[in-house]
């Protein structure tokens, strides 16, 4: 099965302290052992790092690790969605059009993405957010691990 992965399941996959992080690691282990084909948008490469360098746990984790984390746990498993121009003008125009506004811009992209390639399931813990932003076909894809 083709997966979309939003940031925040990659987040809750790599921190065992996560409240989400058995379901989370679960959905990701499918596609480490090829069960699952996963993607995640470019912009999630960024953000998991922000997120990951910035979570409130003890200990920190350095940028070093957070780096690691998503250069050598989440890049040789999951294909990269990139977006262009186009895509950008696409996902901006529907946060606009819905009067989203904020961070809710960077869930429009990465829905963007998902459309892109096409995905069975879009895995996020941010349900109500996807699913108001989300194009009508793929308003049932939009599933938690």
């Amino acid at each position: 099965m083709n997966v979309f992965f939003d940031t925040n399941v990659l987040i809750a996959a790599s921190e065992q302290s996560h409240p989400h992080h058995f379901q989370a690691r679960t959905a990701m282990q499918r596609v480490v052992a090829g069960q699952d084909k996963g993607f995640i948008g470019a912009h999630s490469i960024a953000e998991m790092y922000a997120v990951l360098t910035r979570l409130p746990v003890q200990p920190r984790i350095h940028a070093m690790e957070a780096a690691r984390i998503v250069t050598e746990n989440i890049l040789p498993n999951f294909e990269v969605v990139p977006v262009g121009k186009e895509d950008y003008l696409k996902a901006l125009t529907a946060a606009a059009e819905g009067g989203w506004i904020g961070g809710k811009t960077y869930d429009a992209l990465l829905l963007r993405c998902a459309a892109i390639c096409g995905v069975e399931r879009i895995y996020t813990f941010n349900l109500a957010d996807f699913r108001k932003l989300a194009l009508r076909e793929l308003q049932d894809r939009i599933c938690s691990p």
